[in-house]
């Protein structure tokens, strides 16, 4: 999957994919909106606006993958320990957290969900290009994007790999160098590919937003 995107020159970016990629991607956006969960939609005769000012959860998410998407703004998180003089600042640290996520929450959630359905949607709309097959995975297509439509995809492809990270136990003070090791009897060597394949593509479309 060697594919990465390129400039359009008018502030977008394009890339070729062939089929496979395009399935995979589109499996992994879907799995991604599962994740995140359905939208809270208005109800029957009730007022859009009215969402806006729902209170949104003030707990973190039991899912390690849903921690990654949606952190603790402040402090270590729910597993951080207290103790002596820094169980006060801890405490209100965690208050900070709670009312932050209780504000946000519902609007980041709905964001994330925007940018996963732009990345579905611009899949379901490619037209088969056979100019583009080759290899094994087939005639594919050209992906052309919008600058805005660029930042949706840069989104979506920040939080699979936030998603994938969390289930390999990727943490920031990794370097990645053992996940280009693991041998291919390894069962985590599907989603290892697909983490380093998104974070080539991640790469590649920021360069494209860069002046």
């Amino acid at each position: 999957m060697a594919g990465h995107f390129e400039a359009t020159g008018d502030g977008g970016a394009a890339i070729a994919l062939d089929q496979v990629e395009i399935s995979i991607l589109r499996s992994l956006a879907v799995q991604l909106l599962e994740l995140i969960g359905p939208g809270e939609e208005p109800a029957d005769g009730e007022d859009p606006l009215s969402s806006l000012f729902t209170d949104g959860p003030t707990e973190p998410p039991s899912d390690p993958a849903l921690a990654r998407l949606f952190p603790d703004a402040y402090g270590g998180g729910p597993d951080a320990v207290s103790e002596g003089e820094g169980a006060g600042e801890d405490e209100a640290e965690r208050r900070a957290s709670a009312e932050f996520r209780r504000f946000t929450e519902n609007e980041l959630r709905a964001r994330k969900r925007e940018d996963g359905l732009a990345v579905v949607g611009a899949l379901d709309s490619l037209t088969p290009d056979p100019a583009t097959a080759g290899g094994e995975g087939g005639a594919g297509a050209v992906l052309t994007l919008k600058p805005e439509e660029s930042r949706q995809w840069l989104g979506a492809l920040n939080d699979l790999r936030l998603a994938i990270g969390a289930r390999l136990e990727v943490t920031d003070d990794d370097d990645g160098g053992e996940l280009y090791t693991l041998p291919d009897s390894d069962p985590r060597k599907p989603m290892v590919m697909a983490y380093l394949w998104l974070g080539g593509l991640q790469e590649s479309l920021i360069e494209t937003l860069l002046p």
